[in-house]
């Protein structure tokens, strides 16, 4: 029964989510089968990202002047001609320009989805449905990307099947006879706040961002480049996907019982090892590289969610929504790097690249992570608040954060905040201050 007031919207983020799964292997396989560059292929992850980071700051703006309904309608036409649009003008500097748009129009569906998402639930039903939302969005970006191999991606059908998708999207959520929620709250981004809270959450963090794009966006040109069919490159990229739905939630829970830097480490590790097997592998058996992606995505989408936990290990109750947010956008920094650092690498020294990308930057994740350990005690395990499993940072938003689980806590810290003229509001979590070195 409490599914049933959000059925609309968890109908309409699927469609989203699969019109993005979709898009997000399309692009990178057609621009590679055009013979185009990895630096231009990557150049479309980069505008993508920009656009996105930049649609988080922007669109609460919009909202605010011309409602949730409207400006959501609005976004998806925007997605749907931003990829007609790659179908009618196959050129990778328009390209580059039309995932810009897509970009900045996804920032802004997933804002007002999830808004929207967070006015219906209640504090009983605020974890169930955060369930629900992560499993929809994980199905539907898996889906999305399998929808390619039953069309040929050198044509005009599967553009314009993805627009279709998206116009789908809109349907559920135009007629729904839910209220408008209230108002999204604007971002506000302290980065020097966020270093100091936790330096290792904010080059965790930024690292998670350069791994993610720069898999998400040049695996499937690795695919094309080392001749795997099109039903293999998405097998690829789900393998790697469910890898990190799999790795999570272990992960997550080793860390609630020992330092988590220690677990950041051993990840970095077992990144780069599967890194350095996908570089012998390349061009070897299909199953062998479904494995090592398998592996590789445990860490890579993880890498995120085990920063984040981090971070707030140090934070204050009432800035969980503060520092996730802010922690989101120094992500998407990253993501704007990974796809331009990845296609340097696999232009110079070939589809292996991408492997290599993985691995130097699991690398610096955990050397910087184990260095931290000597520099800063850790928060005994009994004080920390339980790991959360949370969705791909790919697809979230700074409104992510309000359907948090952990977001309860921060509402009640700044009802108490307030009540008591914010008396306590910059005492950490879990007793006095942590030093910082």
């Amino acid at each position: 029964m409490h599914l049933l007031p959000i059925a609309a919207l968890l109908t309409s983020t699927f469609f989203l989510m699969a019109g993005a799964g979709l898009m997000g292997i399309l692009l990178p396989v057609r621009g590679s089968i055009e013979g185009w560059t990895s630096y231009e292929i990557g150049a479309f992850g980069t505008s993508y990202a920009l656009a996105f980071t930049l649609g988080c700051v922007v669109i609460p703006w919009m909202v605010r002047s011309a409602g949730h309904v409207r400006t959501f309608s609005s976004l998806a036409a925007l997605l749907a001609i931003s990829i007609l649009l790659c179908g009618l003008f196959v050129d990778p500097v328009g390209w580059v320009v039309f995932r810009a748009l897509s970009g900045f129009a996804l920032a802004g569906s997933y804002m007002v989805i999830e808004s929207w998402l967070n006015e219906r639930v209640t504090n009983e039903t605020r974890g169930t449905i955060f369930s629900v939302y992560m499993i929809v969005t994980m199905a539907a970006m898996m889906g999305g990307q399998y929808v390619m191999p039953l069309s040929n991606p050198g044509v005009a059908a599967p553009f314009m099947l993805c627009a279709i998708v998206f116009a789908l999207s809109v349907i559920p959520t135009a007629l729904s006879r839910a209220q408008s929620p209230s108002p999204i709250a604007t971002v506000k981004i302290d980065v020097l706040m966020l270093f100091r809270n936790s330096p290792v959450a904010a080059v965790g963090i930024l690292l998670a961002g350069i791994l993610s794009a720069g898999w998400g966006n040049m695996a499937p040109v690795f695919g094309q480049q080392t001749g795997l069919s099109t039903t293999d490159i998405a097998t690829l990229t789900v393998s790697a996907m469910f890898g990190g739905a799999v790795f999570q939630i272990p992960l997550g829970r080793i860390s609630d019982k020992t330092d988590r830097r220690y677990v950041m480490t051993a990840a970095g590790i077992i990144g780069v090892g599967a890194a350095v097997a996908g570089v012998y592998l390349a061009g070897s058996s299909p199953i062998a590289l479904f494995a090592t992606a398998f592996v590789l995505g445990g860490i890579i989408y993880p890498a995120y969610s085990l920063a984040v936990a981090h971070a707030n290990d140090y934070a204050a109750d009432a800035d969980f929504v503060k520092v996730s947010s802010g922690l989101l956008i120094l992500y998407g920094i990253g993501t704007m790097i990974g796809p331009i650092y990845t296609a340097v690498l696999m232009e110079t020294i070939g589809p292996v690249g991408l492997f290599q990308a993985m691995g130097s930057a699991m690398a610096i994740y955990a050397a910087y992570a184990f260095y931290r350990t000597f520099r800063r005690v850790a928060i005994p395990a009994d004080e920390r608040p339980d790991f959360q499993t949370i969705p791909f940072a790919r697809v979230q938003t700074p409104a992510s954060f309000s359907l948090d689980p952990r977001a309860e806590a921060s509402l009640e810290a700044d009802a108490v905040a307030s009540e008591h003229d914010l008396e306590d509001t910059g005492r950490p979590r879990s007793g006095g201050n942590r030093e910082a070195a």
